[in-house]
């Protein structure tokens, strides 16, 4: 078993009774989302331990073979991109074993959510919905469903609450991609919400705000 990703943590004011593992997106690393956390103005009723776990340093096909923080080699771009399937897997079991150590600290898997942006969101997907026992809830940002062909879908999170947010002008992961994730999770008997907001590849305020709710909700 690989040793546990890096990354960084923030704890709330007092001890932590649910926990968000947040993955970030090709080239970027745990800090590019930990300034979310305050904007969030999650209730002090609420406290939440984020986790954003560091991408390992790995070549880049597309961008050149350049190394850089990766959760996979995304080898073509075309609309369906073309990724190391294995590389995302492991990837996602990484996850797994940051699911395990939550666990450990004595968080309730059901308080447990899996958030993920773009490349992170893909990992997201797999990650949580393979997990052996229920989870909170997944949150899947500007991303797309990179393993839906072979994902076998653990009956512990069947009815695992995902909401899917989007940017309608998201010229690096295309909206309709967004929206074929949701036809999946449907067709596999999933009710996923879904939202999108006028932005690129990118999260803005009414999405934050949108993700406190959710956040609330789920954690409730």
């Amino acid at each position: 078993m690989k040793p546990l990703l890096p990354g960084v943590e923030i704890d709330p004011a007092s001890p932590a009774n649910a926990a968000v593992i947040w993955l970030h997106g090709l080239g970027a690393n745990g800090h590019d989302f930990e300034p979310v956390v305050p904007e969030l103005h999650l209730p002090e009723s609420l406290p939440v331990r984020f986790i954003f776990p560091h991408a390992p340093q790995i070549p880049v096909t597309i961008n050149s073979g350049y190394i850089m923080p990766a959760w996979y080699d995304i080898l073509e771009m075309e609309l369906d991109r073309k990724v190391d399937l294995a590389q995302l897997q492991q990837s996602a079991l990484q996850i797994q074993q940051l699911i395990d150590r939550e666990i450990e600290r004595g968080i309730d898997s059901r308080r447990i959510v899996i958030a993920g942006f773009s490349q992170g969101g893909a990992v997201g997907f797999e990650a949580a919905l393979s997990y052996p026992k229920p989870l909170a809830g997944l949150l899947a940002l500007s991303t797309y469903f990179a393993t839906a062909d072979s994902i076998d879908i653990h009956p512990a999170n069947r009815q695992l609450p995902v909401q899917i947010l989007h940017g309608t002008s998201d010229d690096v992961v295309p909206e309709q991609l967004g929206r074929k994730s949701v036809t999946f999770l449907r067709d596999q008997g999933f009710t996923p919400g879904y939202q999108t907001f006028p932005m690129g590849h990118s999260v803005c305020l009414e999405e934050i705000e949108t993700i406190s709710l959710w956040l609330q909700q789920v954690l409730d």
